[in-house]
């Protein structure tokens, strides 16, 4: 069940004496819209100064969620956790507040929202604590952009292609299902949709808070980027996994596993893709850069300035690597381990 200030969520519309369960996802994303403690907690936080997460020696070990990618943490070990680079995806972090375990997601698409929070959930108790339904377990929900409210795309050449809306489907699934879950999740950041959107000089909407990171010790959360280095090991194949995953029946409906919560290391899990993906990323490379923005983004006037450096990267890396299974031998993950000096060491 999802509450608000101790109270569970009810909107507006619900019949006197129906169950608070029973919303749809739609309706309590409207009662939360006009929280007022949720909108203050927006508030407060468009308001922080964005943290620059950086790597090396000096830096904190942290654990950073690629899109559809989630992790597990535990504080004794990790000191931050946090994703970036959402426009039209949802950063959610839960933290169940006896143990200090922390899980945080990176969700992108309806589908993959029951399976993820079970997936979420699992490790939530403690290596020592039976899993409670009863524990008081917070959650954030960031990101999302209200990206139905600019119809058409604006750019200095002109109006270019029109633009739909991902944000409000994917918000309306996730509340839904934490809604109908017999856990009580503490809802404590609503920061998506109108609660994160401005407008650029040209008139297109986009996000305010584009990424965080909680503090494990603590529970604070703060917007974030991360450079490069600091969004942990192996970015192109997991960047890769997104696009190619669907293919793979063994993860359907499902995020994407990434890391090893007891042992602290991060995990790949392994992930198949057809070997005309090689014809596909070529074909896809011939675009021009706006064409790369308009047919692989869903957000393109709202995507960072690396997006298309980025997916010509994956792209590459798939036409050299066609078999899949040159990445992951025998279906095998690959795994990494931290060093001393803040970087990652692949285990083979």
């Amino acid at each position: 069940m999802l509450l608000v200030d101790g109270e569970p969520v009810t909107s507006s519309s619900a019949p006197s004496g129906s169950s608070p369960t029973g919303s749809s996802g739609r309706e309590l994303v409207a009662a939360l819209m006009g929280n007022p403690g949720l909108c203050a907690a927006s508030e407060r936080l468009r308001a922080t100064p964005e943290r620059r997460i950086s790597s090396g020696p000096e830096g904190p070990r942290n654990v950073y969620v690629f899109q559809r990618e989630y992790a597990t943490v535990d504080p004794a070990r990790v000191e931050l956790v946090g994703t970036d680079e959402m426009t039209t995806c949802v950063g959610v972090i839960i933290r169940n507040n006896k143990t200090g375990m922390i899980s945080i997601s990176h969700m992108d698409f309806p589908k993959i929202v029951e399976g993820g929070f079970k997936q979420m959930l699992e490790l939530l108790g403690g290596d020592n604590a039976p899993f409670d339904v009863h524990a008081p377990f917070d959650v954030h929900l960031i990101g999302a952009f209200d990206d139905s409210s600019t119809k058409v795309v604006h750019s200095s050449g002109g109006k270019r292609n029109k633009q739909e809306g991902y944000s409000h489907p994917l918000c309306c699934k996730i509340v839904e299902v934490l809604h109908k879950s017999e856990q009580q999740f503490h809802l404590r950041s609503f920061c998506v949709l109108g609660n994160n959107t401005t407008t650029d000089s040209y008139g297109n909407a986009r996000p305010i808070v584009g990424g965080f990171v909680m503090q494990t010790s603590s529970g604070v959360v703060t917007p974030a980027s991360f450079e490069m280095a600091s969004r942990c090991p192996d970015e192109i194949v997991r960047r890769i996994r997104v696009s190619v995953s669907s293919y793979d029946p063994n993860w359907k409906a499902k995020l994407l596993e990434t890391y090893d919560t007891r042992a602290d290391i991060f995990q790949i899990a392994p992930t198949r893709w057809m070997p005309d993906w090689a014809e596909i990323a070529f074909s896809l490379n011939q675009l021009s850069d706006s064409e790369v923005l308009l047919q692989c983004s869903t957000s393109p006037a709202a995507e960072p300035p690396h997006f298309v450096e980025t997916d010509r990267r994956k792209w590459k890396y798939l036409i050299e690597n066609p078999d899949w299974e040159d990445t992951f031998p025998k279906y095998n993950p690959r795994v990494f381990h931290r060093t001393n000096d803040g970087n990652w060491s692949r285990h083979c």
